[in-house]
């Protein structure tokens, strides 16, 4: 019995994913050349950040994560990129210097592991070891010294520890010469159908300014639902996967999701056991299905989705279809992110739910990366201050 009790003791370590790298880094090099202002993404995961700076305009010149199906997944959508798998305590910042070499980094991010901070893990506790790495994203951040850094974390974070670590992580990027400031931020104030509450934490060398977007949805723009996010795609049966689109686009959204698609990639259905497909259908949109896990809910198509976690090294499915019985394939889980159809998710179902659910939404970095690029550039960001000036109303000085 003591066995068992020890899962849920938040002093026993947390059990690791099989996939995580051991051993030497492996390393692949960038055939970018040196025109252009890079980004490098430390803890890189599915690539969230990445592809959200590709569409404000920077280069993804290196991700670095431990995980290999991460990294397959980056290398195979960022094919100019670097790449390093390894554990980031093990990398010396000698080799991510030798990677980056002449070209122009303005930017240095880190979606820093967020377990030990998520209100989802019930083995939450303040001094888990992950809640330490940032500190690796600081020794690198000292050795390349771009103009902006950025940091991403889980809003748990702020009640963590009473909030000292929200004040250890300012005060370590302000020892490295930046001006720092924070915001929580929803996904879904900026056009992400998805209630999701992230912690940004930005720093930018003096002499540059610090800007935050400004939300686009919320206010006079609707938030987008779980209908704009998925509901052009093909029906699906228990354990069917489907590769062609069978609707036209229904909004902008999906048309925007489909650009420069060729077909449909990770729509495959989970295989359950019958008693699962019975559980999902006789479950009313919106409602658990399961009585002890609350948050494990039957989407609702006119809703955003609640947030989208990991689930843990072996996840299950925590949502439910809206209208079929089962859960959600790894492509509606990108949709949900904001991830374009383009971007192919390796690493099979289950370390997809992994990828996905640690993202950081790529709309909400296009929309932080378009500002932070203003500020290198040295113009005011192109924002529509009339959708939800209310929100941020130190901006309007």
């Amino acid at each position: 019995m003591s066995e068992n009790l020890d899962v849920w003791n938040p002093t026993v370590e947390v059990e690791s994913n099989y996939h995580n790298h051991t051993g030497s880094a492996l390393i692949s090099e960038s055939s970018h050349n040196t025109s252009g202002v890079f980004a490098v993404d430390l803890f890189c995961g599915a690539g969230g950040f990445s592809v959200g700076f590709e569409k404000a305009g920077f280069k993804s010149l290196l991700g670095v994560d431990i995980h290999s199906p991460s990294i397959d997944t980056y290398k195979t959508n960022h094919k100019n990129s670097a790449t390093i798998l390894g554990d980031m305590r093990e990398i010396p910042e000698g080799l991510i210097k030798e990677l980056v070499g002449q070209r122009n980094v303005g930017l240095i991010s880190a979606g820093v592991p967020c377990q030990g901070f998520s209100l989802c893990n019930r083995k939450r506790w303040e001094d888990d070891k992950r809640n330490f790495l940032f500190k690796e994203f600081a020794r690198v951040v000292k050795a390349i010294s771009p103009p902006y850094v950025l940091v991403e974390n889980v809003s748990g974070l702020v009640s963590t520890k009473g909030g000292e670590f929200v004040k250890a992580i300012c005060e370590i990027i302000s020892d490295m010469g930046y001006d720092v400031d924070w915001r929580m931020l929803n996904a879904a104030d900026f056009g992400v159908p998805q209630i999701r509450n992230r912690v940004f934490f930005l720093g930018a060398k003096k002499g540059y300014p610090i800007y935050w977007p400004i939300p686009t949805h919320g206010k006079k723009t609707p938030y987008r639902t779980v209908k704009n996010a998925i509901g052009d795609l093909p029906i699906l049966g228990n354990g069917e996967e489907k590769s062609e689109y069978l609707l036209d686009p229904e909004c902008d959204f999906q048309k925007e999701m489909r650009k420069n698609s060729k077909g449909l990639i990770n729509h495959e259905a989970p295989n359950h056991p019958e008693e699962t497909v019975k559980r999902i259908a006789e479950t009313l949109p919106g409602k658990p299905m399961y009585p002890k896990f609350k948050q494990r809910i039957r989407l609702q198509w006119e809703k955003p989705s609640p947030t989208q976690v990991s689930g843990g090294i072996r996840p299950q499915f925590s949502f439910g279809h809206p209208s079929q019985p089962r859960g959600l394939s790894i492509r509606e889980r990108c949709r949900i992110q904001s991830f374009p159809d383009t971007y192919e998710i390796k690493g099979g179902i289950v370390q997809g739910r992994v990828q996905t659910g640690n993202a950081v939404a790529p709309l909400v970095a296009q929309a932080i990366g378009q500002v932070i690029l203003a500020g290198i550039n040295g113009t005011k960001p192109k924002i529509d201050y009339s959708e939800c000036e209310t929100f941020w109303p130190e901006v309007f000085g």
